[in-house]
């Protein structure tokens, strides 16, 4: 029953984190009749929450199709079918390696999306949930970085592993896979330098941190996760492009879908891009970012029933 609750409450805060995204459609759905101005309508609407051409074309596409083969006419039965086409193209069959052990995630993406807040997050929730989580505060560019997510690590109750400003981010890395034997963790997440516009320095600064966890730990498998600000909308997009020029990416953590109407993007980076989206954030509190469930997130998007 415990649980039952907390996913419920988990939903509602979604739910209200999407609300300044879901203003598009509300008054949409309210009106009657499934015409040729309601797809103009909703096309538009899926546009303004930044759900790009494309994906916004191939769900009215999907969305004709339900429409035509299920006979619907009122615009409630559209708006469920809907949903059920958005939570499709969120949806992923790629398992996330976190879940079946050990593991080491390592978290890339520009200064000032929260990269570390998600962090200190993502380690206070595997650990509330029996992890034994470590930190390598590999970040040895940005000022003050070790500091903001040692704050993070304390507050989460998870052991981290920095060095002195300036210092070699790989070195940083070997010493904290050093310290995850050692404290028996299971799992690594490591915070990286967001320099994307100068992307040379970054992908060898990457492709170093990437070998030495490969020769210290050729048995933990490695999901490289992007964090992006949602309220940045096609900016997001264009970022996630960067970096898989960069990197490989494995999946995606959006942050602040609470303060933005441009949630939409969520479905365009997962449908375009085909990289899954692992986490969501909607708050600045510590238990704010939870994992990404493609079904609730389109209910909340649409408000439709959990």
């Amino acid at each position: 029953m415990e649980k039952k609750d907390k996913k419920k409450g988990w939903f509602s805060r979604l739910k209200e984190g999407l609300h300044k995204t879901n203003d598009w459609f509300s008054t949409l759905f309210n009106k009657d009749g499934i015409n040729d101005a309601f797809y103009e309508e909703l096309e538009e609407a899926m546009i303004l929450a930044d759900m790009g051409m494309d994906t916004a074309e191939r769900l009215l596409d999907g969305l004709r199709d339900k429409v035509k083969e299920q006979k619907l006419t009122e615009r409630a039965d559209a708006k469920n079918a809907l949903a059920l086409l958005i939570a499709d193209a969120v949806r992923t069959d790629k398992p996330f390696m976190v879940d079946e052990g050990p593991a080491v995630l390592l978290i890339v993406g520009v200064n000032g999306v929260g990269k570390t807040t998600t962090i200190g997050k993502i380690a206070n929730e595997y650990a509330l949930s029996g992890r034994k989580p470590l930190i390598a505060a590999a970040d040895t560019f940005r000022a003050a970085a070790a500091e903001q997510l040692g704050e993070w690590a304390n507050r989460a109750g998870v052991p981290m592993v920095r060095h002195q400003e300036g210092a070699d981010p790989a070195a940083v890395v070997f010493d904290a896979i050093a310290s995850y034997r050692a404290k028996a963790c299971d799992l690594l997440l490591v915070d990286t330098a967001g320099r994307l516009h100068n992307k040379k320095n970054l992908m060898n600064e990457l492709n170093k941190i990437r070998r030495v966890i490969a020769r210290e730990l050729p048995d933990v498998p490695c999901e490289v996760l992007l964090v992006l600000d949602a309220t940045t909308g096609q900016n997001a997009v264009a970022q996630a492009e960067a970096f898989l020029e960069v990197c490989e990416l494995t999946g995606v953590i959006l942050t602040k879908l609470d303060g933005t109407a441009k949630g939409g993007v969520t479905v365009q980076i997962s449908d375009t891009l085909k990289v899954p989206i692992r986490f969501i954030g909607v708050g600045e509190g510590i238990d704010d970012l939870r994992r990404f469930d493609a079904d609730d997130f389109a209910a909340a998007l649409l408000e439709t029933d959990e």
